[in-house]
C-alpha cells in the first residue's frame, strides 16, 4: 500500500495526493503534523528515502532559522529537531514497498508508483 505523509495546507502535498487518488491504487494518508513520526520512524523513513537527515529539513521555516540555523547538529539532533517540530519535515513523502521519495515532482511520483 502507498503511504503519503501529507500536509493539507501545502499545495504540493495536495497535488501529490490528488495524483495518487487518480491512480486508483490503495493508499493511506499520514497527517504527519498531528501524527508525528517518532525518532525511530523518522530514521526508518530517511533510510527508505536514502537521504541524510539535513536533506529532509525545510531550512526556510522560521522555526529552523530561529532555533537551528548555523548550529553544527549531528544526524540524531537533526532528526530530533524534526520530531519536535514536524513542520520542518519536507513534504509530501510517498512510501511504497519499502522505498520512499519526496513527492514534489509529479513526474517522479508517476515513475515511482509504476
Amino acid at each position: 500500500m502507498i503511504q503519503i505523509y501529507h500536509n493539507p495546507r501545502c499545495g504540493k502535498s495536495r497535488s501529490c495526493l490528488a495524483f495518487i487518488e487518480d491512480t486508483k491504487q490503495e493508499y493511506e494518508i499520514i497527517p504527519y503534523l498531528t501524527d508525528t513520526p517518532s525518532f525511530e520512524e523518522l530514521k526508518k523513513l530517511l533510510k527508505e528515502l536514502n537521504i541524510q537527515p539535513n536533506e529532509l529539513v525545510r531550512t526556510k521555516e522560521k522555526i529552523w532559522i530561529e532555533n537551528y540555523k548555523g548550529k553544527d547538529l549531528n544526524d540524531d539532533q537533526t532528526i530530533q529537531a524534526m520530531v519536535d517540530n514536524p513542520i520542518l519535515i519536507e513534504r509530501p513523502i510517498v512510501v511504497k514497498d519499502g522505498k520512499a521519495i519526496i513527492g514534489r515532482d509529479l513526474d517522479k511520483v508517476a515513475s515511482f508508483l509504476d
